[in-house]
């Protein structure tokens, strides 16, 4: 793999791990990390492996073999309500709130691993996503689809995660919407909650990164400083079209 920089401080760390569906083999020795105050973004093709790695790091595969460690401590073996609790959520592609709930139902729901109160939570998220507040009766299923991937990450962010998981957030999003919550990603940083970004929109998604890891056919193949990524020529070829 060619390596352009890492990453100092590793909150996560995945390291070597080999992930199979049955038979079938999807990841290859896949490394990567991200760490204290990063927004890191992967990079790759439908198939390249990149909801397969987000299962792997939260829970819902287990590799092989390889390691996944979060704050130094193993996880790979853990059920992914475990891995909610050290402080992973995801939020996966697509829909990811209940659809009959109204906003501020699935937003409490966001809270369930949580023993403390979540009104000092809600108060950020609601400040983060002016939006949500104004519909918070409003059932989920009745949200434009801006506002449901709004929902879908203030739903997270309920949880306090340390680090939150984004699977192709801007999926069938109009243009000015997909800037609105690139704008928002931006400020997840500073509330020193770190981001693991998976996206096919590669110009924007290494514009607001620090780094980034490019995936093929369940190997990583490169990885490096998202403005080193930007002039590559073998991503500005095969991703960016130039």
């Amino acid at each position: 793999m060619h390596t352009l920089v890492r990453g100092s401080y590793k909150m996560l760390e995945v390291k070597d791990i080999n992930v199979s569906y049955g038979k079938v083999q999807v990841l290859w020795d896949l490394s990567l990390n991200v760490g204290k105050g990063e927004i890191v973004t992967l990079l790759g093709s439908n198939g390249a492996g990149k909801t397969t790695t987000v299962k792997a790091v939260t829970g819902l595969l287990h590799p092989s073999s390889g390691s996944i460690k979060f704050l130094n401590e193993n996880i790979e073996k853990l059920p992914p309500y475990k891995i909610v609790k050290k402080g992973v959520t995801l939020v996966p592609e697509g829909m990811a709130s209940f659809p009959r709930m109204s906003v501020i139902e699935n937003l409490l729901m966001g809270a369930y691993t949580r023993q403390d109160s979540a009104d000092d939570t809600l108060e950020q998220v609601y400040q983060i996503f002016p939006k949500l507040r104004e519909r918070d009766k409003q059932r989920a299923d009745t949200l434009s689809g801006g506002e449901q991937r709004m929902l879908a990450i203030g739903k997270a962010l309920m949880s306090k995660p340390k680090l939150i998981i984004l699977d192709e957030p801007s999926l069938g999003l109009a243009p000015n919407l997909v800037l609105t919550l690139l704008d928002v990603i931006r400020k997840l940083r500073e509330e020193r909650v770190n981001v693991l970004l998976v996206e096919q929109n590669v110009h924007h998604a290494l514009e607001i990164s620090d780094r980034g890891y490019v995936l093929e056919k369940g190997r990583m193949i490169l990885d490096g400083k998202s403005s080193d990524l930007l002039t590559d020529d073998y991503v500005k070829k095969s991703y960016l079209g130039i």
